[in-house]
């Protein structure tokens, strides 16, 4: 009997396991983490946790649509909106047509979205994924060791993080939103305008 039920725990698929583990790391972390700013809640989805002071954020590696490898160094000068999804995650389902959609209207010089994929399957995966939904405007990244998870300190999927131009962390989402909505096109814009400026946005208005 014993031997049966580790063997039938040995078939739960990779993506279940890391579900679990992201769940027990979330009550942890949320327990831990006392350091929080105000969360800015909108009608967008879940609430954009902006930090009093942008923090730095671990190296970690990941590859492209070509096989390239690449990191968040890459992307330094422009406002990055660095998501962190799977094909597996519903929630990351709802949202990934908002975040294409947003790439269409913001995405250039000044502004990307980085949608980073931890399916172990990698980029055929995505390949697939996004032509099921249609995507056409975001780029293919993938981190099947899924270790950004850990670099990010990422409690849920999908977690996104807003980086500015020098590689820092200057806030979070937890959770699906409604990317190309009113109130996240506007707070968006406001980070865009202040790093033209090179001034500090504020990070606590709606």
């Amino acid at each position: 009997m014993r031997v049966r039920t580790i063997a039938s725990l040995s078939a739960v698929p990779a993506a279940a396991i890391i579900v679990v583990l992201i769940a027990w790391r979330a009550a942890i972390l949320g327990a831990a983490d006392s350091s929080l700013s105000a969360a800015s809640h909108s009608p967008d989805g879940a609430p954009f946790i902006a930090w009093p002071t942008p923090r730095p954020i671990a190296a970690f590696g990941f590859t492209n649509g070509d096989g390239a490898p690449r990191t968040l160094a890459d992307f330094r000068g422009r406002l990055v909106l660095l998501n962190l999804w799977a094909t597996w995650c519903v929630p990351c389902r709802k949202e990934m047509p908002a975040l294409d959609r947003l790439q269409a209207k913001l995405g250039g010089p000044g502004f990307t979205v980085v949608p980073l994929s931890i399916d172990h399957r990698g980029r055929d995966a995505v390949a697939r994924f996004y032509r099921e939904l249609g995507l056409s405007s975001l780029g293919i990244y993938v981190d099947k060791s899924a270790n950004v998870t850990y670099a990010v300190n990422a409690v849920g999927m999908p977690t996104t993080l807003l980086i500015d131009a020098e590689g820092r962390e200057l806030g979070r989402v937890i959770g699906p939103a409604e990317w190309d909505g009113a109130a996240m096109l506007s707070r968006l814009a406001r980070y865009l305008q202040a790093g033209a400026r090179g001034a500090r946005a504020d990070l606590h208005t709606n």
